[in-house]
């Protein structure tokens, strides 16, 4: 049989002549001690060429005992087991199986299906462990077709009714997606066992299909652990949290992997205190953590903030004894990061010996969120190699910070080394743009979505809505907006508020109609857009009836900015004492911007009584704040009030308040002066 095809085995020579193990003539007892004691390649070279010389090699069972060894070793390579095969005469079944199941193991399937192939054409013998191998090797070509093929062999052959056959076939066809096929062989088979009800169950689970992974549970003849964890699981990624805990109740026996699944379930559902709760109650009946646990509990600590926690959660850890696991050390990074200790996570990152992706990524994004993007910069410029991540981390930083003009800069350096930008890119390159008032930039990278085929998702759609509406083409928003397949209240909000700040107000406030009609609920930004709108057009019983539906309508509390928004109306419809009453009656202690939008009416409108109260107000709560102290005094110095207006100034000087000057910029061929 010739083997040569199935790689370079036919180029590989083991040890040249060496010594004879023994001077006797080797047999099968002396064969299995000699592999029993066998702890080295040289040793190992030595008993088979001491089988080939004495013959040995043509028994099939001697055969299969040293090629099974060979598979088996540690310090072999699978060019060695690839040498023995090669000189098996007429292998058997268990040899076939062993080879291909090595392939398997080291990735490469396409080699046990060649030797499948070779198998059928010399007409060689398989068996029912033969083809649970070869439905591996398809999984890990994800070929359903190639499935299907050994699925006919299988009943042609007939092992159709076999069980273990059976149940890697619903197993192969669960993985690749074809949960049709997986059912019908679950339901035709004749025999089910444990493994069968389990098989089709994770199935369902990885496909994310509730119903009929709660009906396989229900139907299961014995429910075990393994299938009980499975359905945590998926009622966790499905966010049936309050389902996940029942079940997890009833559950006769929980291991580690329980507690894990349900530690998971409420972190991926963002209750973050409560996977802490069950993290500490296992812990407290003594299960010994994992890796996966800690991971999960790390990313709750960086959530909530909890830096205590997370440094104890690190303790816990080094005493188990795994810190050197580089998921766990990344973990550890991002937590540190997002609790702002960044000094930890720079020991962390530089202590650590398995430095991959995420722990650049994490260390970057960790200075970016406080605010050190020169720190970041530095670490992003020394990296190895960047991905999609690393690009978008920097870029979404630099936005975040206000450094727009650098994250423009910097995608341009991404599209130039090829990189692929994603969904996250775009929509920080976008809002760069929006603030710098980018126009063609932000229509090129509009274009790069199109052309791309990216679909244009509510997050990206209200992006686009936003930047087209700042540098003021409210046509080309609309036509991003009407053009979007699914529309949430973010992008209504866009469309309102940008109409708005347009001019664009009566279309502004029809969009907001037609938003409600198309059952859409308002939010408090919603309002805020919408009161925003009648600010501009002075549409005091407009804004009036806004502000009120807010808490009858649609049980929104309106804060500090909806309060602003009407005193700001009320204002400068010159409804001064209104305006003061709205104030009084806030249930929260107005903030600088509401007194302000007042000081500013009682200036417009003349009120020098109400607004030396106001000033005097500003004063009390930015005593730093020059302009403030200004108006305070020119409006005691307008109504011929000159000590006052003295005292004021004189304050000013007391506190080290600076009157900030004046200043002009123009811009020619993009130079300022």
């Amino acid at each position: 049989m010739n083997f040569a095809k199935l790689g370079a085995s036919a180029a590989i020579k083991l040890s040249a002549p060496l010594k004879s193990v023994s001077s006797l003539t080797i047999n099968i007892s002396i064969l299995e001690s000699l592999l029993l004691h066998c702890q080295n390649v040289k040793h190992f070279c030595q008993i088979f060429s001491q089988m080939v010389s004495t013959g040995l090699i043509k028994d099939t069972y001697a055969a299969s005992r040293i090629l099974k060894f060979s598979a088996d070793s540690p310090f072999i390579g699978i060019s060695c087991t690839e040498k023995i095969f090669g000189h098996i005469e007429n292998p058997n079944c268990f040899s076939i199986n062993t080879v291909m199941r090595v392939y398997v193991h080291h990735n490469m399937p396409q080699n046990s299906i060649f030797l499948y192939k070779l198998t059928l054409r010399d007409n060689l013998c398989v068996d029912n462990f033969t083809y649970p191998i070869l439905f591996q090797a398809s999984i890990l070509r994800c070929s359903v077709f190639e499935g299907r093929e050994l699925h006919s062999h299988v009943f042609k052959r007939g092992f159709g009714s076999d069980v273990y056959v059976c149940n890697t076939l619903i197993n192969m066809y669960g993985v690749c997606g074809n949960m049709g096929d997986a059912r019908k062989v679950f339901d035709e088979s004749h025999v089910r066992d444990l493994v069968s009800w389990n098989s089709i169950l994770a199935g369902y689970v990885q496909a994310g299909n509730v119903v009929e992974a709660m009906i396989i549970y229900a139907q299961m003849p014995e429910r075990n652990v393994i299938a009980s964890n499975s359905m945590i699981v998926l009622l966790g990624r499905c966010g049936m949290v309050d389902e996940a805990c029942r079940l997890f109740n009833e559950m006769g026996r929980r291991d580690l992997v329980s507690w894990t699944a349900l530690i998971s379930c409420h972190e991926q559902n963002g209750l973050y205190k409560e996977a802490l709760d069950l993290f500490l109650q296992m812990i407290s009946i003594g299960i010994t953590v994992d890796e996966v646990v800690v991971v999960t509990v790390l990313s709750a600590c960086a959530h909530l903030l909890v830096l205590d926690t997370g440094k104890s959660v690190h303790g816990v850890v080094i005493k188990v004894g795994f810190e050197s696991y580089v998921n766990f050390q990344n973990a550890l990074i991002h937590m540190y990061s997002c609790c702002g200790d960044l000094n930890s996570a720079r020991n962390m990152f530089e202590s650590s010996s398995h430095l991959d992706q995420i722990s650049w990524n994490s260390i970057i994004a960790g200075y970016v969120k406080c605010g050190s993007v020169e720190k970041a910069r530095a670490l992003f410029d020394s990296m190895p190699e960047k991905d999609c991540v690393s690009w978008t981390t920097m870029i979404s930083g630099y936005a975040q910070n206000d450094h727009f003009s650098e994250a423009l800069a910097l995608f341009q350096e991404m599209l130039y080394g090829h990189i692929e930008p994603d969904e996250i890119t775009l929509v920080s390159v976008l809002s760069a743009c929006a603030h710098l008032t980018e126009f063609e930039q932000g229509k090129w990278i509009h274009a790069y979505i199109g052309n791309k085929g990216l679909k244009v998702n509510i997050i990206l759609g209200t992006t686009l809505i936003d930047m087209y509406m700042k540098c003021g083409y409210t046509k080309n928003a609309m036509e991003v907006f009407y053009g979007m397949e699914d529309r949430g209240v973010s992008s209504w909000n866009a469309l309102i508020h940008g109409l708005a700040m347009n001019g664009e107000v009566q279309r502004s406030l029809e969009t907001f109609e037609e938003m409600k009609k198309c059952g859409v609920t308002p939010n408090e930004v919603t309002f805020l857009a919408v009161l925003g709108a009648c600010r501009h057009m002075g549409m005091v019983d407009e804004g009036r009836h806004y502000f009120d539906s807010m808490v009858k309508l649609y049980n929104i509390e309106p804060n500090s900015k909806h309060y602003g928004c009407m005193v700001d109306l009320l204002g400068r419809a010159g409804l001064l004492c209104e305006a003061e009453k709205l104030i009084q009656s806030m249930p929260m202690a107005p903030d600088v911007p509401t007194w302000g939008a007042l000081l500013g009416a009682c200036i417009k409108h003349g009120d020098s009584e109400m607004g030396k109260r106001v000033g005097k107000k500003l004063i009390e709560l930015q005593p730093h704040h020059d302009g403030f102290h200004v108006i305070l005094s020119n409006i005691y110095a307008s109504k011929g009030n000159w000590d006052n207006a003295g005292d004021v100034r004189g304050l000013m000087m007391q506190q080290g308040v600076v009157k900030t000057p004046g200043c002009s910029m123009i811009e020619a061929d993009g130079n300022c002066s």
